[in-house]
């Protein structure tokens, strides 16, 4: 939503952005903090495709650097391509609301009065 709100109010000054999930990578340190069991559970339960770290990192280097996609922002992208609609039962896709430009903009707000707000919050203390 960060990315659709983002390119709006920056495309005309030449900055876009885009959304990008890696999958589910279990070689990193990201990994860290699951019990090993549960982990080992979820990699032999089926229920999701462990990726390489190069398979991982392969969506997020093609949307950075593809020519293809200059000037295009506001889009989900998994598995190298642009997302298709999420399917209910399913763990594929894009929800319509993340897409959505009123939410979009409805959610840059609250984050940024939420920002404004415990930066102003620590400005109070540091000055107290």
């Amino acid at each position: 939503m960060f990315a659709v709100e983002a390119t709006r109010r920056w495309a005309g000054d030449g900055i876009i952005a885009n959304a990008v999930h890696p999958g589910a990578i279990a070689a990193t340190n990201l990994a860290r903090h699951y019990d090993p069991k549960v982990l080992a559970d979820l990699r032999s339960s089926g229920i999701y495709t462990f990726k390489t770290i190069e398979q991982g990192a392969a969506t997020s280097v093609l949307v950075a650097t593809s020519p293809l996609l200059d000037g295009i922002g506001g889009r989900y992208f998994e598995d190298c391509n642009e997302a298709e609609p999420h399917q209910p039962g399913t763990r594929r896709g894009v929800a319509a609301y993340a897409l959505d430009p009123a939410d979009a903009e409805r959610l840059w707000d609250v984050s940024l009065r939420l920002l404004v707000n415990h930066s102003a919050a620590k400005i109070q203390k540091i000055a107290s």
